[in-house]
């Protein structure tokens, strides 16, 4: 009879113990900032917000790409384990020579979506994943786009969105600057710096 009690006190805590672990473990999800090839920013600040008031910081710097096509929408960044319920950005555009900021709330039903299985495809064939990827687009013109995926070409658009202007906040990076009009010159020349349709 003890042999039993034993056997049972024994799966009793097994259970216990992986149901603790499986509450304990979070999953982890990438954050990102992307940009339209030809438009790089530099991301000054990059704080996400809890909806218990926490904060985090992250260090983006230099953003090159990638908004759109076999490369994009993804972004510069790195992994989190919570979704923020709000996210303060603030970035310098090279080709407009302008600073842009934005605080905004993420839309509240984010997490359901993040978490819900969506099909992907590859050459190995068709698997499922959460869409675990956020991605916040920067175009010209104070643009912000936020989109969901679990690869490229699976995205979904969450919010989209208009930054403030900071009046006097030009001219920041020169020689960072120099070095992006040598590359990007003739393409702004042919192309221009287009504010809206992204």
């Amino acid at each position: 009879m003890s042999n039993k009690r034993t056997c049972v006190l024994v799966l009793v805590s097994l259970v216990l113990f992986g149901c603790a672990t499986q509450a304990d473990e979070k999953t982890t999800m990438h954050i990102g900032v992307g940009t339209p090839e030809h438009y790089d920013v530099w991301v000054d600040e990059f704080v996400m917000r809890t909806s218990d008031g926490r904060q985090t910081k992250m260090s983006m710097g230099y953003v090159r790409c990638c908004w759109s096509g076999a490369d994009g929408p993804k972004g510069k960044g790195g992994p989190i384990t919570e979704i923020p319920s709000k996210i303060s950005i603030e970035w310098y555009s090279f080709a407009e020579n302008k600073t842009y900021e934005k605080t905004f709330s993420l839309p509240q039903n984010l997490g359901e979506k993040m978490t819900k299985p969506a099909t992907y495809e590859t050459s190995l064939g068709k698997f499922e994943r959460p869409r675990d990827i956020l991605t916040v687009g920067l175009a010209p013109g104070g643009r912000v786009v936020i989109w969901i995926q679990n690869q490229i070409g699976n995205e979904i658009e969450v919010s989209r969105l208009k930054a403030n202007e900071l009046q006097g906040r030009t001219d920041r990076y020169p020689d960072l600057s120099k070095s992006y009009l040598r590359e990007n010159s003739a393409y702004l020349e042919k192309h221009g710096i287009p504010t809206e349709g992204w």
